[in-house]
């Protein structure tokens, strides 16, 4: 592709993606998710590579599904296409580390749960923000439900606030919120080039199994109950006003 919108790079046993569409906020367009799947396929497939730190360029690490891509063309295929690239992650032979320092929403929160660890900065924010648009956390729930405290789930899904990265860590979403994400990320990708390859591959199965017999149980109907939402009136609306940065109709 000559549009790239993600940067790939290995280097001591360590394969960096990074999200690099800081123009849409590294939102999951077609393109970008292609992009990601190909880095992923390459990671997998370079046996010097021990781990996957997966970052990103901008203020933003991903701000879910791209909304103007969705508008012109529906999510049916967009909503099985993310639900791959989460299951993605999860196969991986080789653990992979999210490295944020900033805003995470809708999809790109269930970039955050498919990670095994997670570190973010001080600049990140957080936000399950579907239902301020007219949809529901669908498919992402497979991967950040079994990472949350149920109150937590309850009160964020629900409502769409913002919290940070300390909000974050408390809940179980993420690792550990870190005032230098450069050298938190630097310490874990050192201590993980110190593992055993076969080690790490055998032993990141047994902490993906419960969530990928989520996918098997309920990802269909999910994927089917997302692309729905976004084909409803609501949703139109929801993100109309998103894009016009106006208050939806239903806002009193």
């Amino acid at each position: 592709m000559n549009d790239r919108l993600v940067q790939y790079s290995a280097d001591r046993g360590i394969a960096r993606i990074a999200l690099d569409s800081p123009r849409n906020r590294n939102a999951l367009s077609a393109a970008l998710v292609t992009q990601v799947e190909e880095a992923l396929a390459a990671a997998a497939a370079e046996d010097a590579v021990r781990a996957v730190e997966l970052t990103h360029t901008g203020s933003t690490f991903c701000a879910g599904a791209d909304l103007a891509e969705a508008r012109q063309g529906g999510m049916a295929t967009g909503t099985v296409r993310l639900m791959a690239l989460l299951r993605q992650i999860l196969t991986l032979p080789k653990p992979v580390v999210g490295s944020i320092d900033g805003h995470v929403r809708a999809g790109g929160m269930g970039l955050v749960g498919a990670c095994d660890i997670v570190l973010a900065g001080p600049a990140s924010t957080f936000a399950f923000s579907e239902v301020r648009l007219g949809l529901a956390p669908a498919i992402i729930s497979l991967t950040t439900l079994p990472r949350l405290s149920p109150r937590a789930a309850g009160r964020f899904y629900l409502t769409g606030e913002t919290f940070g990265a300390p909000a974050a860590a408390a809940m179980g979403l993420i690792t550990e919120a870190v005032p230098d994400i450069d050298a938190a990320t630097t310490a874990i990708l050192d201590t993980l080039r110190s593992a055993s390859p076969q080690g790490l591959a055998e032993t990141k199965p047994l902490l993906t199994a419960d969530v990928l017999a989520r996918f098997d149980a309920s990802g269909a109907a999910l994927a089917q109950q997302s692309a729905r939402l976004f084909a409803s009136a609501d949703a139109a609306e929801g993100m109309a006003a998103f894009l016009a940065k106006r208050p939806p109709s239903w806002a009193v």
